[in-house]
């Protein structure tokens, strides 16, 4: 048996010896389980993504709070006339848009109309998918891109 250091007593009754015995057990599940819990690689990594996760909500709400705030700061010293400007602008572009609809609908062909009608149909039925697509494509070139760059 190993010399008691100069830091600890030694028991001087049985009751004391079992005292220190379960002071030392304790001590030593303790250590054992904070070791256990800085060797968990997976309960680190997922305790830290909740972390950033929570750090990047919590930023991106102060973010577009600013925004909010930039944008009624912006529209709040606009003058007058440029509101008006872009009333009557956005009026005419959706009046001309009407138009263009009419024209379509006098001169394009039943089944091409048909065709087309059918499309916006199926788009609008597969939206998720369609972006779901879109974004994997996007990113299949980005990374055709980056293999080849």
């Amino acid at each position: 048996m190993s010399n008691p250091s100069d830091h600890e007593q030694t028991a001087a009754t049985p009751d004391e010896l079992r005292e220190q015995v379960e002071q030392t057990r304790a001590e030593l599940g303790e250590t054992v389980q904070a070791l256990a819990d800085k060797t968990d690689v997976k309960a680190r990594a997922k305790e830290k993504t909740a972390e950033v996760k929570e750090q990047t909500v919590a930023k991106a709400g102060e973010l577009k709070a600013k925004a909010a705030q930039a944008a009624h700061q912006v529209q709040d010293k606009l003058p007058d006339q440029v509101k008006e400007k872009a009333a009557q602008t956005a009026a005419q572009v959706r009046e001309k848009a009407a138009k263009a609809g009419g024209v379509w609908e006098k001169k394009a062909p039943e089944p091409v109309r048909v065709q087309a009608a059918e499309g916006v149909r199926a788009v609008r039925d597969n939206r998720k998918m369609l972006v779901a697509a879109g974004g994997a494509t996007a990113l299949a070139w980005l990374m055709f891109r980056r293999k080849k760059g």
